[in-house]
């Protein structure tokens, strides 16, 4: 078995969770390596001939990740339809993708190399765009976002359903969520907790003009395009933490991508039990 490690200038306490994390790899026979950018420079690590290009992280068995919910996303869009599983590894705040914590490292590992795991599917969002962006990545396991860019001045974004008129959205901006991120950005502006599983699409409006605006639940199996309008011809787009600026040029859709992100659970993962503790549901001073 080969893991390929992935984070973002680990240093200080993250770097003792990478250190501690080879040792565990390497005590369960598992073979390890990892690419730019996973270590700082002056780590001791540095200096070993150890380091590889991106493309570690589509021939290795899993991936590790070492940091956050963004460190994940970061991964899958270097992973792309090779679909390697991903091991979450929380060292950030929220961590609602990265469900192991550093202190279960070493169970986790065992469990994997012992085959007692769940992989589990997670649908993604892919962009069709009549000028190419997000170069070789045009997919998203959260969220696709269209927003104003150079003018304080709301945005309109007609927006279409397998090419029927669904409405025009006077708003900030727009998010197309995944189940996987109804609980990010969509949830921060209203919008519905769904199920991995459900098969849906939501659209949620950010700080729409009509307050009868509300969220919408689509099927994953539609498609939906828009027509930006502005005072500006400069438009924000985003898929997870990456981003383009476009303009009223860009023919943009929205639909299922062919391939999922594949994420690794240990065996008594609970979707509902991340929510409630990650919410913190039912915590209450006066319980």
């Amino acid at each position: 078995m080969q893991v390929g490690l992935f984070g973002q200038a680990l240093k200080g306490k993250k770097f003792q969770v990478f250190q501690y994390l080879t040792q565990v790899l390497d005590d369960n026979n598992i073979g390890w390596s990892y690419g730019p950018n996973v270590l700082d420079e002056s780590s001791a690590f540095s200096s070993q001939n150890r380091e590889v290009d991106y493309s570690y992280v589509k021939a290795c068995d899993f991936v590790v990740t070492l940091g956050g919910d963004g460190t994940i996303l970061q991964a899958i869009s270097l992973i792309g339809d090779s679909c390697t599983p991903i091991v979450g590894v929380n060292l950030g705040r929220l961590g609602f993708l990265a469900s192991i914590d550093s202190e279960d490292l070493s169970s986790a590992i065992q469990a994997i190399a012992s085959g007692d795991f769940h992989i589990r599917d997670r649908s993604m969002l892919h962009l069709d765009c009549n000028i190419p962006i997000f170069d070789s990545a045009p997919f998203a396991l959260n969220d696709f976002t269209l927003h104003k860019r150079d003018t304080s001045s709301m945005i309109t974004i007609n927006t279409f359903v397998d090419g029927e008129f669904l409405t025009a959205y006077w708003a900030d901006g727009l998010i197309l969520s995944t189940p996987t991120g109804s609980t990010g950005y969509s949830l921060s502006c209203g919008g519905p907790i769904i199920m991995p599983n459900s098969g849906n699409i939501v659209i949620t409006p950010v700080a729409p003009h009509n307050l009868n605006v509300r969220p919408i639940i689509l099927s994953d199996a539609s498609v939906i395009s828009f027509e930006i309008e502005g005072r500006s011809n400069a438009f924000m787009c985003s898929m997870d933490s990456r981003f383009e600026v476009i303009g009223k040029q860009h023919q943009l859709s929205i639909r299922k991508c062919p391939f999922p992100a594949r994420l690794v659970h240990m065996e008594n993962y609970s979707y509902l039990q991340n929510i409630r503790k990650k919410l913190a549901w039912g915590v209450d001073s006066r319980n």
